[in-house]
């Protein structure tokens, strides 16, 4: 079973792109558990066709620790894809982290991880900034983590800044698996993310360019997979599935210091001296 978490800067796309991988893995004959690690639950919408489902913190204030049982936090999605999501506490009080340190641990009693799983997917909000959201790479969860990113500045400085959490626990089995760029259509883009993945020590798993078929696909409570199989930007969410089934690099990054990421930006025309 390979356990697979998926960093990012905020508003990158990373639990679209999340959701588009699982379900092509899925079509694939992959079985798979997503485990939302937003407060904002929303890493599992389209692959449940809009269902708000219920989170794992909702759940144990509602019915306290004891009567919880897994058929209580899972709901089967798209294709058989198992979706879990973590939640957070209520607005302004508490850490919104601690929701996933609380949900791994339970989802683990309660016997979630199961042997004929293939991939267990963590969607994890944001930069490494606080212990509860490094949680699935800290406690050596995750021994694969990608980052999605795009030729833009806070995009590549975010993705970064989560090397540097990758490399803190290193010991722990964490490794970068590689990039994902979910385009923005910046000049450049794909040569840019290919030389700050090299110079990471890593590689770009895979350019998924920009197609309005994707926002189509949400606003119509579905995955592109699952709303039209046959168009281009299903085939680039295959091969994405694919580059990371057959990824063999996994990598202690080397996360450049600012003077060498502001240089690299400048090189490739993001920043104008």
């Amino acid at each position: 079973m390979r356990q697979v978490a998926i960093y990012g800067k905020g508003g990158i796309g990373k639990s679209t792109t999340t959701q588009n991988l699982t379900a092509a893995l899925a079509t694939m004959g992959k079985r798979i558990m997503l485990v939302g690690c937003d407060p904002k639950a929303d890493s599992t919408r389209m692959l449940l066709g809009g269902l708000s489902q219920k989170t794992v913190l909702d759940t144990l204030r509602s019915e306290g620790d004891e009567s919880v049982e897994l058929d209580n936090l899972l709901q089967t999605g798209f294709s058989g894809i198992k979706c879990v999501e973590s939640g957070g506490p209520e607005p302004g009080v508490g850490c919104a982290g601690r929701g996933i340190i609380t949900s791994i641990g339970l989802l683990e009693n309660l016997g979630a991880y199961e042997n004929d799983l293939d991939y267990v997917f963590y969607d994890v909000l944001g930069d490494v900034v606080c212990g509860g959201f490094a949680m699935p790479i800290r406690e050596g969860k995750a021994k694969e983590i990608y980052i999605v990113a795009s030729g833009e500045l806070m995009a590549i400085y975010a993705a970064n800044n989560i090397c540097k959490g990758i490399q803190k626990y290193a010991k722990g089995g964490a490794r970068l698996g590689g990039i994902i760029c979910n385009s923005r259509k910046v000049d450049g883009e794909r040569e840019l993310l290919e030389a700050f993945a090299d110079r990471l020590g890593s590689k770009l798993i895979h350019f998924v360019p920009r197609d309005n078929i994707v926002q189509r696909a949400e606003i119509n409570k579905k995955t592109v997979i699952d709303f039209d199989p046959n168009c281009q930007q299903a085939q680039e969410y295959l091969t994405l599935a694919e580059n990371i089934e057959d990824n063999d690099k996994f990598v202690v990054p080397k996360p450049l210091e600012m003077d060498a990421l502001e240089s690299m930006m400048v090189e490739f025309g993001i920043i104008e001296l």
